[in-house]
């Protein structure tokens, strides 16, 4: 691991050169020209080809068309990114060329080399090998044949066993440029993994947030609803009892403001502890009052459980809604909650007599589907729908302990 995180030899291995990490980085790299690579490579062709060409005095001594086509084999590699397939068959044409005028062998390869491996990582496949190809069958027929009218004079041609020494390095280049280009795919393929689980993981955050803001807010202004309508239908016979439905609309909007604080200080400080400590079961007193100032009455039967936190809050907001929902669409003023809990799997169920006040009874879309998300996300279910007796029922199993550690 430190050694991933330091873009140690693992690292550049596994997952590709450093500039292989960026999103934009394939396209500037392509667009980049490679000078300094490139005169490295210069360099070394033209300084190799003149040592090489002291061990070789049967061959023609580098004069100035030797090094122009050294020259234009090297300078030839800049365009390497930008057009592999045309620069692969220029690189060897060049050499073929240098080779037929009968100058020393030596690095001028390295040109062709390279050339190779980058037109096989770019996907010129084809191109690559169709032009070491060339060289080959060129250097085969200039050696067995050709020399007789080719410099150097004198030159009594090449044998099969050189034939066979080319042979292996053609075939050499090709399967190290394929290696490349194997690695080179693979490392694509991670990093369009990378990508793909930090959409997932964004989406799955704002899901979450969603939720939080839509269960916070759907309880506390169904509340805020319901007091509204009564003060406004008290305010001219009953003012004090106006006054308490007032008083209970400013404590459920102070109440959600603080909640939507949290939730949008977590957004705006990513990866920072939370101030406040999340929600959860022992709440459960403070919930029924809040329903009961909406005018619904909550009998409790069992205990809430002490939970981890993530099921802890997932079972308060699951209440939560189901009771916004009875204070929302049901006819019914009284809910009965039950809690059920053994083996670490909480049994909440909550009961309401009805009848339904309007299509969507027991809830819309966005609150179902906020609860089932919720038990789905600790390994647990949601089921939801009338009685057959009447009523609404929504039944949630919860475990407490498989997925917390998720």
């Amino acid at each position: 691991m430190d050694e991933q995180h330091r873009g140690g030899p693992s690292h550049w291995w596994r997952y590709g050169p450093p500039w292989w990490n960026r999103p934009d980085a394939p396209e500037a790299h392509r667009a980049h020209l490679p000078w300094r690579s490139t005169a490295l490579i210069t360099a070394v062709v033209l300084i190799g080809s003149t040592f090489a060409a002291h061990g070789q005095p049967g061959r023609v001594p580098l004069d100035g068309y030797a090094r122009v086509l050294l020259l234009l084999a090297s300078a030839l590699l800049l365009w390497r990114n930008r057009h592999p397939a045309p620069v692969v068959f220029g690189t060897a044409t060049a050499a073929l060329v240098y080779l037929a005028l009968g100058f020393p062998y030596g690095p001028v390869f390295l040109t062709v080399a390279v050339g190779c491996f980058s037109a096989v990582v770019a996907g010129h496949r084809r191109a690559a090998w169709s032009a070491v190809g060339l060289l080959w069958a060129g250097h085969v027929l200039v050696a067995l044949w050709l020399y007789r009218w080719l410099p150097p004079a004198g030159d009594r041609g090449g044998g099969l066993g050189q034939e066979i020494v080319i042979a292996t390095w053609v075939l050499v280049i090709v399967a190290l440029s394929e290696l490349a280009r194997v690695r080179h795919e693979q490392w694509a393929r991670e990093r369009a993994d990378r990508a793909e689980a930090a959409r997932r993981r964004a989406d799955e955050e704002r899901l979450r947030m969603a939720r939080e803001l839509h269960d916070v807010l759907a309880h506390s202004i169904s509340v805020i609803n319901v007091q509204a309508s009564m003060g406004l239908a008290l305010l001219d016979s009953d003012p004090e009892q106006a006054r308490a439905a007032l008083t209970t609309i400013r404590s459920a909007s102070k109440e959600a403001l603080g909640e939507v604080r949290q939730v949008l200080g977590a957004l705006r400080a990513p990866g920072a502890a939370p101030r406040a400590p999340a929600p959860g079961l022992d709440r459960l007193p403070e919930l029924v009052e809040q329903a009961a100032a909406a005018g619904l009455t909550v009998e409790t039967e069992g205990e809430p459980p002490r939970l981890p936190p993530g099921a802890d809050l997932a079972a308060f907001r699951i209440l939560q809604e189901a009771l916004t929902n009875v204070v929302r669409h049901s006819g019914s003023r009284h809910a009965r909650v039950r809690f059920d809990y053994g083996d670490g799997v909480l049994r909440l169920r909550i009961d309401d007599d009805g009848p339904a006040t309007g299509a969507d009874a027991g809830g819309s879309g966005n609150g179902l589907a906020g609860m089932r998300e919720r038990a789905a996300a600790l390994g647990g279910t949601i089921e939801a729908g009338p009685r057959p007796d009447g009523g609404f029922r929504v039944r949630a199993v919860l475990p407490s302990d498989l997925k917390e550690d998720q």
